[in-house]
């Protein structure tokens, strides 16, 4: 091979790996503000709070930076088969990965709107599903980096239970607004809250049907598995 072709083929594997590594520090950025936002939420950490809000402006940068790589990849590169599903790909699942990251700086930014002084309203079934949330999102950003279609669907079978505890939420928070009109207040808030969690939980089954895409070309069902009976009110309460 002409040792200028040698240099263009390596050129194009290192722009394919600073994309990756781009989208790697991104998803470790926002794994970090989900982590945060939690911690507000169920620890009432003021300092917590604000640090996932405050890491929005990288977020949003690497987003730009990667959606300018792959741009250019695909302009002047002409990537093909799975190197074009993996360019394509990556400019899906860098919003994605903002989005995620707009929804935890909205929780953080709630969790300092409420007071549970009294104790009554428990956050054990929040922080469940703060943790499920979590590992699926840690799951999908695996899956990203080690271009795994079995994780990717694995991710994807465990939106169910993702949906199943907010479906649980939303119950147990009404319920608590109808035993008591103070709880009124801080249930509100906790609704959006347990919403913006199962929207992460989306965003996460979105990155993994994008992941599995890339890698195997085959697309997942367009209906994905779904937990328990949610409601139209549940959908009302969407902060979109």
């Amino acid at each position: 091979m002409p040792s200028e072709s040698v240099h263009t083929v390596r050129s194009y594997e290192q722009e394919l790996g600073r994309m990756r590594a781009l989208m790697t520090r991104m998803g470790g950025i926002v794994e970090s503000q989900v982590a945060q936002a939690l911690t507000a939420v169920i620890e009432s950490d003021e300092e917590a709070a604000q640090a996932a809000p405050a890491q929005d402006p990288q977020v949003d940068a690497l987003e730009r930076e990667v959606e300018t790589l792959a741009i250019r990849l695909l302009a002047l590169r002409n990537p093909m088969a799975g190197d074009l599903r993996e360019v394509v790909a990556a400019l899906k699942i860098t919003g994605d990965l903002e989005r995620i990251g707009d929804y935890a700086a909205s929780i953080a930014r709630r969790s300092t709107r409420f007071d549970l002084a009294d104790g009554r309203i428990s956050l054990s079934g929040l922080e469940s599903m703060g943790r499920l949330v979590q590992e699926n999102l840690r799951r999908a950003i695996d899956a990203i980096v080690q271009q795994d279609a079995d994780q990717a669907m694995d991710v994807w079978h465990a939106d169910r239970a993702v949906d199943e505890y907010y479906t649980a939420m939303f119950r147990a928070l009404v319920t608590y607004m109808m035993e008591d009109p103070r709880h009124i207040g801080p249930c509100t808030h906790l609704l959006f809250i347990a919403k913006n969690l199962e929207r992460i939980g989306d965003h996460a089954t979105n990155i993994a049907e994008r992941v599995y895409y890339a890698v195997t070309g085959d697309n997942l069902p367009a209906l994905r598995p779904r937990g328990g009976a949610q409601s139209d009110l549940t959908e009302n309460v969407s902060p979109r």
